[in-house]
């Protein structure tokens, strides 16, 4: 039989888990938010069409696939006007990191973001396209905050990024 101090601190270790990827879920939430703000300029800069738009108010929920390669080339222009990829178009890890703590990841949170990301760039299959390729890593990383569960509510953090476009 357990005893009262070892009930007392199983509670708290579940009681902290579901507060864990809460505040996992609002980080991601403003990372989208703020990683969608230069999305209006990315628009007009690459005369993109309305359907990257679409894709971008669907990307949180699971079972979307991104296909657009516009979509691609918008995520690639976002990542170079937040300087996060380095001069070869792959992630820059540090300005990765530094991006996901100024926006409330914690020091744990921002380096399990950017191994994500890395090991997308890894798994992604060769493609001379880069915004097809950044499509692969984008559904990849997607699919891989779904695991953890860390993936925003797909409506109201969407529809707060398309508000600021």
């Amino acid at each position: 039989m357990k005893t009262f101090k070892e009930i007392c601190i199983l509670l708290l270790v579940c009681a902290a888990i579901p507060r864990n990827v809460e505040s996992s879920k609002d980080v991601m939430k403003d990372l989208a938010e703020n990683f969608g703000k230069a999305l209006g300029v990315c628009m007009k800069e690459l005369d993109l069409p309305d359907e990257v738009m679409t894709d971008f108010y669907n990307f949180w929920k699971e079972d979307f696939k991104l296909t657009n390669r516009f979509t691609g080339c918008a995520i690639m222009c976002l990542s170079s006007k937040l300087d996060l990829l380095d001069p070869d178009g792959n992630l820059h890890h540090g300005n990765a990191k530094d991006f996901a703590m100024k926006h409330g990841a914690d020091d744990g949170m921002a380096a399990q973001l950017v191994t994500l990301i890395h090991g997308c760039e890894k798994s992604a299959p060769e493609n001379p396209d880069p915004c097809l390729k950044v499509l692969s890593i984008a559904n990849c990383f997607k699919d891989k905050i779904h695991e953890l569960k860390w993936a925003p509510n797909d409506v109201v953090a969407m529809a707060e990024v398309l508000a600021d476009v």
